[in-house]
């Protein structure tokens, strides 16, 4: 098994919704989940592709491994990485679409 980058679009996984990133959203940041093999450039590249804005900065983080129990057999939960995205000013993506 190779270890190649991801493309674009399996980049971005989900919008994490938290209340972290409900405050970080006046600031114009949004929080996403994304493949942890992808770069900050990979990153901005498939934000400005999938929702047509420009990004101006990148920020990741990568959480430590968390230890998870099922029973008498011990694991560790699905590795994933945190990227905060900031726009440019009058650039906005619509987490929540009107209903």
């Amino acid at each position: 098994m190779t270890n190649t980058a991801p493309t674009l679009a399996d980049i971005i996984r989900r919008p994490l919704v938290t209340e972290k990133a409900t405050l970080l959203l006046e600031n114009n940041q949004y929080v996403f989940e994304v493949d942890p093999r992808a770069t900050k450039f990979d990153i901005a590249d498939a934000i400005e592709e999938l929702f047509e804005v420009k990004v101006v900065s990148v920020n990741t983080y990568n959480p430590p491994k968390k230890k998870r129990r099922y029973g008498r057999f011990v694991g560790n939960r699905a590795h994933y990485k945190r990227a905060i995205v900031t726009l440019a000013a009058g650039d906005s993506i619509p987490l929540f679409p009107d209903l």
